[in-house]
């Protein structure tokens, strides 16, 4: 066997040298992250800038957005390891109702001494046996609350999530302070994300039993839907294929004949595939809970992009991963990328293939957000509306 060239051996040894190095350099690095939050008894004045960011945000420029959820009165919990914190909810009713079953969890709110939120007492209350109010929507009282992790806490939980997920060493080698705020979005993404929550609060005051049961079918149903066959698969990955290029289209016309081609390959693959009834319910009723969310969080960063609207100066002081929403043309990017990979990736796709059809509703149907909360609509049926008053 001849040797290696010299120049080739020292390249080598180079690669690996770096590799080893990097691995040692990341290992060290993960080592030192935290693993739980720097206050969790109170909101870090951090934590606090960013949700009054979003109620700022939500109330200047959420009406262009949905209109009635940029006025809604949406209180927020913001919850980490050891506390849920509520805000914007003044003498709350004890715990909360985990939705759409109605159980009651947790117990009294107590004021958080010696602090406030906007000008107002803020509440909390200690978690206990590893139960939270998720990231969603809850009741207290009769009030429709949003909850979601503080950031510091979901940056925290979806690192130690991945580390569990991979084998050693490699659990400790990845540069995870580098990879998991792009992740999220950073601090902008994350605002929308709680602008997520707060629609599925606001689905909860305007069309309770809509929600309630887009919810339930997700437990009663998903079960049963037909994720792994591959032909299934397949025609998935036709319809979001047309329905990314048609947010990309050029022409209202195009958009138009796409859209067009989507439904009729959406009803080929129901057939074609013996979807019944309940799956196609299942579809819908995702899509429109989940879908129209995720319209909402990606419509509000869109928003503050491309208008004048200024965030707060205490946001922009205190949070040196905020980036004012400058991102967005590559977020939606991602977005695009995102929906035509999600044929094989469960129940996320109804979050991408209803917010892709809430988006070419904009363009095809102005006014559809003032039907789409009555009974039995649905975004499909108003594409369908809107694709045939072009004939």
């Amino acid at each position: 066997m001849k040797r290696l060239p010299g120049i080739i051996v020292r390249v080598l040894v180079g690669v690996l040298v770096v590799v080893v190095s990097a691995g040692i350099f990341f290992t060290l690095n993960t080592r030192r992250l935290p693993n739980q939050s720097a206050i969790s008894d109170r909101l870090s004045p951090a934590e606090k800038a960013r949700l009054a960011e979003l109620f700022h945000l939500r109330q200047t420029v959420g009406e262009s957005v949905w209109p009635g959820w940029g006025q809604a009165d949406i209180p927020v919990i913001a919850y980490n390891e050891s506390y849920a914190f509520l805000l914007g909810l003044d003498d709350p009713a004890v715990g909360w109702l985990q939705m759409p079953q109605n159980r009651p969890r947790g117990g009294p709110w107590e004021m958080v001494p010696g602090d406030t939120f906007l000008g107002r007492p803020y509440y909390r209350q200690e978690l206990t046996n590893g139960i939270t109010p998720q990231a969603f929507t809850v009741r207290v009282g009769e009030v429709w609350v949003a909850s979601l992790q503080t950031k510091e806490w979901l940056e925290i939980a979806l690192r130690q999530q991945t580390q569990a997920e991979l084998p050693a060493p490699l659990d400790q080698a990845l540069p995870y302070a580098w990879l998991i705020p792009p992740l999220i979005g950073h601090t902008e993404g994350y605002i929308a994300k709680v602008a997520h929550e707060t629609f599925h609060a606001y689905q909860g005051q305007v069309a309770p039993e809509r929600l309630d049961n887009a919810e339930t079918a997700q437990q009663s149903y998903a079960s049963r839907y037909p994720w792994n066959d591959p032909l299934f698969t397949d025609d998935w990955r036709q319809e979001l294929s047309l329905l990314a290029a048609a947010l990309e289209a050029d022409s209202p016309a195009d958009r138009t004949e796409l859209v067009r081609r989507f439904l009729a390959q959406r009803d080929h693959r129901r057939l074609q595939r013996g979807l019944p009834a309940a799956g196609e319910i299942y579809e819908r009723q995702r899509e429109w809970l989940e879908g129209m969310a995720l319209y909402v969080e990606l419509a509000t960063w869109r928003q503050a992009s491309q208008s004048d609207y200024a965030p707060l100066p205490e946001l922009v002081a205190l949070d040196a991963d905020f980036y004012g929403y400058g991102d967005f043309d590559g977020q939606w990017r991602r977005a695009i990328s995102t929906l035509r990979r999600q044929a094989n990736q469960g129940d996320t796709r109804f979050y991408y293939s209803g917010m892709a059809q809430a988006f070419l509703l904009d363009a095809l149907l102005p006014g559809w957000k003032d039907r789409i909360m009555e009974g039995g609509v649905w975004l499909e049926g108003l594409l369908a509306v809107a694709v045939a008053a072009a004939d």
